[in-house]
């Protein structure tokens, strides 16, 4: 059987909501668009008649909680993939947004380019385990018009699973838009398969701001999936402690949820919130403390009690260089939420408080994880595990080398073999010349990366696509 784990109890889980319903209803959400809070009070929320705060009544939370599309499929351009939501898969998402990469020769950081972001897209693309784009590297297209349209662009040729991404202007949108509808045809289409996933972050403590939220409201009538993530830092833009983080991360989830069933009803809705933790002697935020692997596995708690598809994440690690403490720190971070299974999970590849990448430590993680992804299975109890047969076959003193069994159990799965690091016998690591497990991970990226090839748009697109850039210059 799988794994049980369970950091908060369904009581523990009601409470929370309970206490988020007060905490809306009595102090409300600040809400910055103007477009937005028109949509809320004609909705059923109430004016404070101060600073843009609406006060959100219980029965009209509830209400769009009901109306929240739950149960739907993400797709992208790969043919014959699709990532259904609801189904506890734990498809990864490569942490995103460093502006700076590690060269490991000499441990030294430097600006992220362009071509540090080809390589992690095309690492996530090539890799099974990632169902889903985000911009691991960010600020390396520009910002002129041309390069926004670029920029989208080259995600989608270089990435063919799901896009989770957002814009940030109404123009931006509309660019969006025309590039989703080249790639994948008509606006029904786009309904359907649901390619592109919006992220909105609401701004701790309380906050719907403008200018993201504007932008998302421009898509309507394309039924894009919200991702709602908010990320209070424990101590600074988050109360003191956990429970109360997650509450406050759950009233800026919920309250996002009424702006966009206000919007547009049965929108599908991704329950993402990234409740974390700063660093109480410097404010910074390093992602390393382990009671980000709670917060990680309760987000996925609440977003079941809520019946929701849920992203959750797992932190990160303080340093910037791989090493012990960043292994310590991502593997204990890791465990409880992938073992509390959530659609999807934003984890791997980035350092020093998710600014620095490092492909080195992106191949690493994506071991931790394939190992805490076995922890999640649990001991297989099947009846053709118990294995009488054999045990009673090879009897006293004997040996299971040559059972068949052996063999089967482990090619299908009963023990993680992992082909990262050192597991032989210290005489052929000597003669092997003592391989460092860096050395290891730098080979496998770049095996893996001499071998992709992104799946091309055809030549109608692509000369579509050509001329969208050119208006764009």
């Amino acid at each position: 059987m799988s794994t049980v784990l369970q950091v908060l109890t369904a009581a523990e889980c009601e409470q929370v909501h309970e206490k988020t319903l007060d905490i809306l209803n009595t102090t409300g959400m600040r809400v910055d668009s103007q477009r937005g809070r028109k949509l809320l009070q004609e909705a059923g929320a109430i004016s404070t008649g101060s600073n843009d705060i609406l006060r959100l009544p219980p029965e009209f939370v509830e209400t769009a909680l009901e109306l929240a599309q739950r149960n739907f499929t993400l797709s992208g351009r790969r043919p014959g993939w699709s990532l259904p939501m609801n189904t506890n898969q734990c498809s990864l998402v490569a942490d995103g947004g460093a502006i700076y990469a590690l060269n490991i020769e000499d441990s030294k950081r430097r600006l992220a380019t362009i071509d540090d972001w080809y390589l992690a897209t095309r690492l996530t693309d090539a890799l099974d385990e990632f169902g889903c784009y985000w911009g691991v590297v960010d600020g390396v297209f520009g910002t002129r018009p041309v390069d926004v349209v670029t920029h989208w662009v080259e995600i989608f040729r270089n990435f063919s699973k799901h896009v989770q991404e957002s814009t940030s202007t109404i123009q931006e949108t509309y660019w969006l838009k025309e590039i989703l509808q080249i790639i994948f045809g008509t606006q029904e289409e786009i309904r359907s398969i649901h390619p592109l996933s919006f992220l909105i972050c609401p701004s701790s403590p309380l906050v719907i701001e403008a200018d993201y939220t504007d932008a998302y409201l421009e898509t309507i009538g394309l039924n894009i999936p919200v991702a709602i993530m908010p990320m209070p830092l424990l101590g600074t833009t988050g109360p003191g402690t956990l429970i109360s983080n997650l509450v406050l991360a759950n009233c800026e989830v919920l309250a996002v949820v009424c702006l966009i069933q206000a919007a547009q009803p049965e929108t599908p809705i991704i329950y993402a919130p990234t409740p974390a933790i700063s660093n109480p002697y410097s404010g910074r935020y390093g992602g390393g403390e382990v009671e980000h692997a709670l917060l990680g596995a309760a987000v996925t708690e609440m977003a079941r009690c809520y019946n929701l598809p849920v992203e959750a994440s797992a932190g990160g690690s303080d340093h910037y260089i791989p090493g012990i403490q960043v292994g310590y720190e991502r593997a204990l971070n890791f465990i409880l939420p992938v073992i509390s299974q959530p659609d999807l999970l934003v984890a791997p590849g980035l350092l020093g408080g998710a600014m620095i990448f490092s492909p080195e430590q992106f191949i690493i993680d994506l071991d931790i994880v394939r190992r805490c992804r076995r922890l999640a299975r649990g001991i297989n109890t099947a009846p053709e595990r118990w294995l009488e047969e054999a045990i009673s076959h090879v009897g006293p003193g004997g040996h299971f080398l040559t059972q068949p069994s052996t063999r089967t159990a482990l090619r299908t799965g009963e023990v993680y073999i992992s082909n990262l690091g050192c597991h032989e016998p210290y005489e052929r690591w000597v003669a092997q010349a003592k391989p460092d497990i860096l050395e290891e991970a730098r080979d496998q990226y770049h095996r893996i990366i001499e071998t992709y090839q992104p799946l091309p748009f055809d030549n109608e697109v692509e000369k579509e696509l050509r001329q969208l850039q050119k208006s764009a210059s």
